[in-house]
C-alpha cells in the first residue's frame, strides 16, 4: 500500500502530465492530503483507467486539505523548455494551495527550490506515495479534459484519444496538416524526429 507522505503531515504532492506531448499544454498539481489518508486504489495515474482516475479525481478534490492546478502553455514550453515549464507548472500550482505545505514530495528527479520550503524528489514517487499519486490523477484528467476541448477545434489530429502524444495518427495528422496553434514548436514535428530539440 502507498504512503500517506513521505515527512509527514501538510507534504504536498506535486506531479505534471504531458510532458512527452507534442501539442497542448504541460500540466501540474500539488495535492495535501489529510493525515492518515488511504485509499485500496490510488495509485499512479498511468496504472489507472480512465473511469477510475476520473471517479478518484472527484475524491481527491472533495477530501483534500487542499489542491492546486495548473496550465504552463505551448508557448512558454517553447520559450523556457519542456523541463523549466514542467517545474513552472509545478510552482503554479504549489501556489494555489490555501495552506503553506511544511514539505513537498516531488515525483521525478528534478525540481527547483519553491518559497524556502524543504523538498525531495522521489523516483517514482507516483506509485509509492499517495499525495504524488493524487497530483498526478489531478494533473492528468485535467489535462486530459483540455485536450478533448481543444479536439473540437482541430479535430483532425484525433486529440481525444491521443491526448497530444505522438502516436501514429497524430504523426500522420501532422504531416498532412501540418502543427496547429497548439503544438510545441520547438519539438521536432516530422515524423522521422519525434524527439525533444533541446
Amino acid at each position: 500500500m502507498l504512503k500517506t507522505s513521505h515527512t509527514g503531515p501538510f507534504e504536498a504532492g506535486t506531479d505534471e502530465a504531458g510532458r512527452g506531448c507534442l501539442a497542448g499544454p504541460v500540466t501540474a498539481a500539488a495535492v495535501i492530503l489529510p493525515d492518515g489518508f488511504t485509499h485500496p486504489f490510488l495509485t499512479d495515474s498511468k496504472k489507472l483507467s480512465a473511469l477510475k482516475r476520473e471517479e478518484l479525481a472527484s475524491l481527491i478534490r472533495e477530501t483534500a486539505v487542499a489542491y492546486g492546478i495548473a496550465h504552463v502553455s505551448p508557448e512558454t514550453i517553447d520559450e523556457i523548455n519542456i523541463l523549466n515549464a514542467s517545474i513552472m507548472a509545478m510552482h503554479l500550482a504549489l501556489d494555489q494551495l490555501q495552506i503553506r505545505p511544511e514539505a513537498i514530495a516531488v515525483d521525478g528527479n528534478r525540481f527547483k527550490p519553491y518559497k524556502a520550503i524543504p523538498h525531495q524528489c522521489l523516483i517514482r514517487g507516483d506509485s509509492r506515495f499517495l499525495n504524488i499519486a493524487a497530483a498526478s490523477i489531478l494533473a492528468k484528467t485535467t489535462r486530459d479534459s483540455l485536450m478533448r476541448e481543444l479536439h473540437k477545434e482541430c479535430p483532425e489530429y484525433q486529440w481525444t484519444s491521443n491526448k497530444g502524444y505522438p502516436t501514429g495518427a497524430h504523426r500522420n495528422a501532422l504531416l498532412q496538416y501540418g502543427p496547429s496553434p497548439y503544438h510545441r514548436k520547438s519539438f521536432r514535428l516530422k515524423q522521422e524526429q519525434l524527439k525533444f530539440n533541446y
